[in-house]
């Protein structure tokens, strides 16, 4: 063991600074104020950079975002982002479009295996294009644009680790015109409830896609998927 373990006064104080600054403490904060400071400051850091500094989302697109996360991912922590949803205009007609969506991701999964095993059989039917088409249905009329609800199913298709259905969403978000850093944005929202490796394997995704030629990327994102030797670490041969 190495270093002195925090007094009680300095566990108070970490706490206390978290509850200004959230408004509420978990558990898991008590435990890293208590045996992991260093960790708790970089988690700290992290968090503000993930999920409270401003980037390409507006604050309310993001908040959209995250509801679609934690519905698909059937989370019940994460009510605050409920409450900053509905402080940045978020409406129930509003949420209740983001729910859907959420839902009907999870039909990704279904169309991957028939795509994969049936494609074949159907020579006249796109099953990909079925499926964003079935997704612009729900749309159609919603409070969302298309542009929301596509971050919010690339969102969810990340957080999910469903490589078909996220596909299908960057392609149609491309189609619709999203920007590419709010699709790394809405990707990297994952990341705090799922952790890192599904926002790795969705990067891979996305760069195959660029490198096959189904969506067009910009110069930087072209820079990106022109950069070689990117994937998981093989072993030089003795």
């Amino acid at each position: 063991m190495t270093g002195a373990p925090p007094s009680a006064a300095q566990v108070q104080a970490r706490l206390a600074e978290i509850r200004a600054a959230r408004g509420f403490v978990l558990p898991h904060h008590g435990a890293m104020a208590a045996a992991l400071p260093d960790l708790h400051a970089a988690y700290e850091a992290m968090y503000r950079a993930l999920t409270v500094d401003d980037h390409h989302l507006s604050p309310h697109l993001k908040e959209v975002v995250w509801l679609a996360i934690l519905a698909a991912c059937r989370e019940p922590v994460g009510t605050h982002h409920l409450h900053r949803f509905l402080a940045t205009g978020g409406t129930e007609a509003e949420a209740a479009a983001v729910f859907r969506l959420a839902a009907w991701a999870g039909g990704a999964a279904p169309y991957a295996t028939l795509a994969a095993n049936w494609q074949g059989h159907l020579p006249g039917l796109d099953l990909m294009a079925e499926y964003r088409a079935a997704g612009s249905t729900l749309i159609a009329g919603s409070p969302l644009d298309e542009a929301a609800a596509r971050l919010a199913l690339i969102g969810v298709q990340t957080a999910c680790d469903e490589p078909w259905g996220l596909a299908a969403e960057i392609e149609a978000a491309y189609a619709a015109g999203v920007p590419e850093p709010c699709i790394a944005e809405a990707m990297s929202l994952a990341i705090w409830p799922r952790g890192v490796n599904p926002f790795v394997r969705a990067t891979e995704i996305w760069l195959r896609l660029m490198r096959d030629g189904r969506v067009t990327p910009s110069s930087a994102f072209r820079a990106w998927a022109d950069t070689p030797d990117q994937g998981a670490f093989v072993a030089s041969p003795r």
